[in-house]
């Protein structure tokens, strides 16, 4: 049960960080281990100053602070610069517009995902799931995070793109592996200080990945152009879509929004079954309970969208992973005229830093934090207001947000009816990129219900 957080409390203190290094301030410890990082500074307090490079930066920590954050961005708040590597991929797309090119932008993107359109989407997702649960067989061996990554490509190539070869799939899943690892890499590294027009081997590969990627948008979004308007997928659909003054997104935009559709898709519902596998297989009671479930509802059938809302221990297997294991990992903002946080003015340009992997993990709004346990999101337990914020929150609130629970829902529900997943031995560590990755491949043996 989530209920409304405290107000802050006027001029909660501010904590100072730990020292650091002349010019570089915090981020040698940053770049080492950013989720580390981020809990040292939780651990310090509420409100912890500290230098990204010569940047001055405020992280938070506490639920009421992070809903002030998310709330007042586009008002007292601005939408940070990400990199140059973040912008080479997503180019200028509603997770990097501002102002008023973003609530355009969000406007005609918006009606791609409402829930009706999920609905469409919803039997795509469960088919590709049962393709691969018909592939599987008990005894094999699988590498769960290739199977999960395959999975969810194929899903985003055909919801998003509306074509169906595995070569589309394949060719932009490379690309944006690439793209991935050189973001994460630049973004709590050197790259992260260094100007835009200082080339870096990192910047070359990204350049590169991102040319792939363009070269199979167009290619698509010319066939789609020359061929039937009157298609179910979502580039059609912006293709279509019309702003108030009559307008059509341009080549450009459409290329930014699909990419930025994709990776909300494909990477972030990738990460999310990657880790409930992992966790289910380590936790026994949660496993019996999911399939449980899974007996009751289903039966011996595969799941559609009407089922979503019935499969209330699966969205809570989903919930308690997203808790565990955020595939976004950090929001930050910057500081304007008149913003406000723990009840004391923030300087302009003060960049301001929040982490679910930190807020997640604190045992003050989740009990037993590092525990497993999906039965918190069905029992009642208060949980504060943005103690939990996997999707962001306020008016740039993820968009995919009902496609992402709906598609991890969905391929768990169709993969667990039939199998258990037993994971290899050994932990498995998390690795901030443009989402939280395991560090390693996830090997688990198919297992027969």
């Amino acid at each position: 049960m989530t209920t409304q957080a405290r107000p802050a409390a006027p001029g909660e203190k501010i904590t100072p960080g730990p020292r650091g290094v002349p010019l570089l301030g915090n981020l040698p410890e940053f770049g080492k281990d950013p989720l580390a990082f981020f809990e040292k500074l939780r651990a310090r307090g509420d409100v912890v100053s500290w230098q990204f490079g010569a940047k001055k930066s405020l992280f938070i920590a506490r639920p009421e602070q992070v809903g002030e954050l998310l709330t007042e961005i586009e008002r007292t708040f601005d939408q940070p610069d990400l990199g140059i590597a973040f912008r080479t991929l997503l180019g200028n797309g509603v997770v990097v517009a501002k102002g008023p090119d973003w609530r355009r932008k969000r406007s005609l993107v918006q009606p791609s995902v409402r829930p009706k359109q999920v609905r469409s989407y919803a039997a795509t997702m469960s088919e590709c799931a049962v393709d691969l649960a018909e592939r599987w067989a008990p005894g094999q061996r699988i590498d769960i995070k290739q199977e999960m990554a395959a999975l969810t490509q194929l899903i985003a190539v055909r919801t998003i793109f509306g074509v169906d070869t595995a070569a589309d799939a394949e060719a932009i899943g490379r690309a944006m592996d690439v793209a991935q690892q050189e973001i994460g890499a630049e973004f709590s590294g050197i790259g992260a200080v260094l100007p835009d027009w200082v080339p870096t081997p990192g910047r070359a590969r990204i350049k590169r990945a991102t040319e792939v990627i363009d070269a199979e948008v167009s290619r698509v979004v010319a066939r789609h152009r020359d061929g039937d308007t009157d298609r179910p997928d979502l580039l059609s659909r912006l293709l279509t879509a019309q702003d108030e003054t009559g307008a059509h997104l341009s080549d450009e935009e459409i290329r930014d929004e699909t990419v930025t559709l994709y990776i909300g898709g494909h990477e972030t519902t990738s990460s999310t079954l990657i880790w409930a596998w992992y966790l289910l297989s380590r936790n026994p009671e949660a496993q019996a309970a999911l399939w449980a479930e899974l007996d009751e509802v289903l039966g011996d059938r595969d799941p559609g969208f009407d089922d979503f809302a019935q499969l209330s221990y699966t969205q809570a297997v989903v919930k308690e992973t997203l808790r565990l294991y955020p595939t976004i990992w950090l929001l930050t903002g910057i500081a304007k005229e008149g913003a406000v946080l723990a009840g004391r003015p923030v300087p302009v340009g003060t960049r301001v830093w929040s982490s679910q992997w930190a807020t997640h993990r604190d045992a003050r709004w989740f009990p037993e934090p590092d525990a497993f346990r999906p039965e918190r999101w069905r029992d009642e337990e208060e949980i504060p207001e943005y103690a939990w914020f996997p999707f962001g929150g306020g008016p740039r609130v993820c968009l995919g947000t009902r496609f992402a629970m709906v598609e991890a829902v969905l391929i768990l529900a169709v993969l667990a009816r039939r199998y258990r997943l037993a994971v290899d031995p050994g932990e498995i560590r998390p690795v901030p990129s443009l989402t939280l990755q395991p560090d390693r491949g996830v090997l688990a043996t198919v297992e027969a219900r």
